[in-house]
């Protein structure tokens, strides 16, 4: 996977780097946190300039954020509901807290949310369900990203040649992260069908 995020950056500069965080904020195969010190650590080759690195990143950001509002917007609350309900793994429950919480902290929660891990995606249905000012979200979605961004981007790229060692020790525990993500995905389930059950009982 690193290598394939390099690749992308390094061939398609700040394009690519958008595509991967797009990516990472609709279906996150591997988080931020990864992909943009990657992107600094291409701009420190020269591959790409580290203003292409941030702003591909935020840009990826914002359109994917921007989709997940235009979906969550279309299909409304009850009918989101109704969707996780059916999908694996989730519930209504789980729209019902991230509705709740943008209920009490407000646009608020959209700053502050893009720099917490899954948040910065969930973020956006919630927004999207209350129909938030379309502009004030992309602003507040546009700021808070960049903020994320460049400190991850500067990160890699300050570290230059030494996020070669970082990979490395990425790829010698690709196994054991793999792992500890199947173990948490197994225990996930397991309380969501306890969950279920014991509804299902009452």
């Amino acid at each position: 996977m690193t290598n394939w995020l390099v690749g992308l950056m390094s061939v398609m500069g700040g394009l690519g780097t958008g595509v991967a965080v797009l990516l990472e904020n609709l279906f996150p195969p591997i988080p931020s946190e990864v992909i943009l010190p990657l992107a600094g650590f291409t701009a420190a080759q020269g591959r790409m300039t580290l203003a292409e690195a941030i702003g591909g990143a935020t840009a990826g950001s914002v359109i994917g954020a921007l989709m997940l509002y235009g979906v969550a917007y279309a299909i409304g609350a009850e009918r989101m509901r109704r969707l996780f309900d059916r999908m694996p793994l989730t519930d209504a429950t789980d729209i019902d807290k991230a509705n709740a919480w943008f209920a009490r902290y407000g646009l608020l929660s959209v700053l502050i949310g893009r720099v917490i891990p899954i948040v910065r995606s969930l973020i956006s249905i919630p927004a999207g369900i209350a129909s938030t000012d379309l502009a004030r979200f992309t602003l507040l979605t546009a700021v808070g990203s960049a903020v994320w961004n460049t400190i991850l981007v500067m990160a890699g790229y300050l570290l230059g040649a030494g996020w070669c060692s970082i990979l490395g020790l990425l790829d010698r525990f690709q196994y054991a992260v793999a792992a500890v993500a199947l173990a948490a995905l197994v225990w996930y389930v397991v309380v969501k069908v306890r969950s279920r059950l014991a509804a299902r009982r009452v």
